[in-house]
């Protein structure tokens, strides 16, 4: 993404301005094609066992991967097996993958890679989320949590527990793709949202995230973030 894009989408600048007609076509898309799995036109597949959707509604990223990270640890810690699909963002294919010990990033993606050694939990990678979940049930069918890397926007996977992740530029200028950040309108119904936050006297896109010490409920309410891991 261009560094001007990115800049133009923290404020409603004459970029944004020009842009806005664009951004009013792909909101339209967006709905469409919501509406159409709401309705049932379009049908979601979910796999039987718990789904928590860990993503965001800005492009650009926002710290969802550790947040992945640090929820597949907590379900390790309550004596629960959990797994992870993800869309394996960046990689060269564009099969369902298992990611193994001797995958590499060209094959599975930087991220997938790094979750699946870091937690040593069953991930698969696959452009779409659902085929990634049908691969890794049926190689691993006493999976009892699939947590999803991103995918707030994929509906083909039913989900039961949106996780919703900004990071410190929060929903930028407010306006959808390409005048703005937006993947989707906001604000809408999630399970929770979460803040993540650069290191101090860092800005930028594209940097590494950390937790912030707390999270903000559907409701508005903050809770520590200690809390939810207790």
């Amino acid at each position: 993404m261009s560094a001007t894009l990115q800049r133009g989408w923290l404020r409603r600048g004459a970029l944004a301005r020009l842009l806005w007609p664009v951004s009013l076509l792909f909101g339209a898309l967006v709905t469409l094609r919501r509406n159409l799995y709401r309705s049932g036109v379009l049908k979601a597949w979910h796999p039987g066992v718990p789904v928590v959707v860990v993503g965001n509604v800005v492009a650009g990223g926002a710290g969802k991967t550790p947040v992945v990270m640090a929820l597949v640890e907590h379900l390790k810690a309550l004596g629960m097996q959990p797994a992870v699909v993800s869309r394996g963002y960046g990689r060269s294919g564009t099969d369902c993958r298992e990611v193994l010990p001797d995958s590499t990033a060209v094959q599975v993606g930087d991220e997938p890679l790094l979750v699946a050694g870091r937690c040593q939990v069953p991930v698969f990678v696959a452009p779409r989320r659902a085929d990634a979940a049908r691969a890794l049930l049926a190689a691993y069918p006493a999976t009892q949590v699939l947590v999803c890397d991103d995918g707030l926007q994929h509906h083909a996977l039913a989900r039961d527990i949106e996780i919703c992740v900004f990071d410190e530029r929060g929903a930028g200028n407010g306006w959808l793709l390409p005048a703005g950040p937006l993947r989707e309108r906001w604000p809408r119904p999630v399970d929770l949202v979460l803040r993540t936050r650069a290191p101090n006297g860092i800005d930028g896109f594209g940097l590494q995230r950390q937790l912030a010490d707390h999270a903000v409920r559907a409701d508005g309410r903050r809770v520590p973030v200690a809390q939810l891991r207790a």
